[in-house]
């Protein structure tokens, strides 16, 4: 795109390089947007990445490779952090041995999410540092800075974006590239032991560690101060201080790198060094609250424009203290499934025989809206099936026995399994009839391999998880295997056959997606004749 020095690079691909050039040793996710393509590109680039089955595990790998000294890098939407908390929470108090960087990728205005969560929120709650970066460049510098707070303080660090930083594109000088140290293990099982003989001194031991991240924070370079008017201050973090030097160019900016712990000093002098001072941020107010919460006047934004994402005219309105509705943009071409996509076959069927759909997250999802308006609830990754279980429990027969769930193939790996063995465990009294939908893909964030695929992130071949044979390992006896597509007559008579019995019935309508069966039969073809040259 550009000569050596200089880079046109998305904040994702930016992370990607820095990661290479920081001597990153491994990085781990799982595929959501709008993170996605930060281990893809990390892979390109000769890094060791890979898709785990969900975020907590890859999170889990990446921490065992950070206790060996390596620098270890996880990837997650911002909805991933919620699976990957638990690891989270407890890696605060064990500590790490090399670099440990969570990048969370916020989705504010819900692009492509279920929900619109502010991740900051976690750092105060895990008690780990977090940095923020407003464009590419920053978002290359501030791994390279994660990785040495969090190799000097031995902590997790979060390098959080959102939407904007991680797709647009900006210029990027890339710096010179350091030497990975070699891994090496180094026994501390007081450490990483987590009984609460060893937590609580741990506990105590993290809040020591956030004093001395907060004091290096007040006069940490990472901060930045543009020098403006003083009838006008603004303090922001992210990409929001890209909107608020547009908006407001003439005003005094402090640009806070790392939003926890907070340079509250820094915050303080600053306020008091202008006549007005606003706090501009997107999603939740959370620098405004914990700057009011230490007595010092600022103006927060109105509740309003707490949803949604931020952009020069809304932070010009903040400024003018505009709280009239905004315009509204026109309305689109709503999505729908592909023409020809094999999960339509599916859900025609289920409206069909009026079945009530406990859904899951993936691009069958929109099965939930016209024409086909064939799924009546959805709530996170893997929740198909236990709410769909609780409908039954509670349902008379004649209800209950119209409840199915249906799950993705990649969300069935992600958290579904551990649906099918409640499903096992506490069977509802009228069977249930679960449906995994398997297209062969993580195809709702752009085609990535998962471990049902049988191919690693960079599509060469590997262990699979086959889903009827796991069924029938846990004792699931009526397993059926159809083609949508080539025989939709055979998925309506078994699918009215095991709503009709009290069994405890697994449907996987197999079927590879449109978008992917090309990709699909080349990879298999480069995989057999990669195997047949092998000695």
């Amino acid at each position: 795109m550009a000569d050596a020095e200089r880079l046109l690079l998305s904040g994702n691909e930016a992370i990607a390089l820095a990661a290479c050039d920081s001597g990153f040793a491994l990085g781990a996710g799982y595929p959501g947007t709008p993170s996605t393509e930060i281990l893809e590109r990390f892979a390109e680039l000769g890094g060791k990445a890979q898709w785990s089955p969900n975020e907590k595990v890859a999170l889990e790998v990446v921490l065992g490779s950070a206790y060996c000294g390596a620098r270890s890098l996880a990837t997650m939407k911002h909805v991933g952090l919620n699976v990957a908390a638990d690891v989270l929470f407890t890696a605060a108090y064990t500590g790490v041995s090399g670099a440990l960087v969570v990048v969370s990728a916020d989705d504010p205005g819900m692009w492509s999410s279920q929900n619109e969560q502010d991740n900051r929120r976690y750092a105060v709650a895990a008690g780990v540092p977090m940095l923020e970066p407003a464009d590419s460049q920053e978002a290359y510098d501030f791994l390279f800075a994660a990785a040495e707070v969090s190799e000097r303080w031995r902590l997790p660090v979060i390098l959080r974006l959102t939407t904007r930083v991680c797709h647009s594109k900006t210029v990027v000088r890339p710096g010179a590239r350091i030497a990975p140290q070699p891994p090496t293990y180094e026994r501390d099982y007081r450490s990483r032991v987590m009984i609460p003989l060893h937590a609580r001194p741990a506990h105590r031991r993290l809040r020591a560690k956030l004093v001395e991240i907060d004091a290096w924070n007040e006069t940490s370079p990472l901060n930045r101060r543009v020098v403006g008017e003083t009838s006008l201050g603004i303090i922001t973090s992210g990409i929001s201080f890209m909107h608020a030097r547009e908006a407001a160019p003439q005003a005094s900016i402090l640009k806070i790198a790392m939003t926890h712990p907070l340079p509250m000093k820094m915050i303080r002098d600053f306020a008091a060094s202008v006549d007005r001072c606003v706090v501009i941020e997107e999603g939740d107010p959370v620098l405004a609250d914990a700057i009011l919460a230490a007595g010092i006047a600022i103006e927060a934004k109105s509740e309003m424009y707490r949803f949604g994402e931020l952009n020069v005219p809304r932070v010009r309105r903040i400024l003018a203290g505009d709280n009239s509705p905004e315009p509204q943009p026109a309305k689109g071409k709503p999505p729908e499934l592909c023409k020809g996509c094999p999960h339509r076959t599916v859900f025609e069927t289920l409206k069909k025989l009026d079945c009530l759909v406990s859904g899951d997250i993936g691009c069958y999802t929109l099965a939930a809206l016209p024409p086909l308006e064939a799924m009546d609830s959805m709530i996170c990754m893997g929740a198909a099936i236990g709410v769909g279980l609780g409908m039954r429990h509670v349902l008379p027969a004649h209800q209950a026995k119209r409840i199915v769930s249906v799950i993705g193939d990649s969300t069935f790996v992600h958290s579904g399994i551990t649906g099918l063995v409640e499903m096992i465990y506490n069977p509802p009294a009228s069977g249930h009839v679960l449906i995994i939908l398997d297209n062969g893909i993580t195809a709702m964030t752009g085609l990535q391999e998962h471990p049902g695929t049988g191919r690693t992130l960079d599509h060469k071949a590997t262990g699979r998880v086959v889903y009827e044979d796991l069924a029938r390992s846990l004792g699931v006896k009526q397993v059926h295997v159809i083609d949508p597509i080539k025989d939709p007559q055979r998925l309506e008579d078994v699918l009215r056959q095991c709503l009709a019995g009290d069994e405890l019935s697994v449907i996987v309508a197999r079927r590879p997606c449109l978008l992917a069966a090309k990709k699909i039969e080349q990879w298999s073809a480069d995989n057999a004749a990669a195997k047949a040259v092998q000695p």
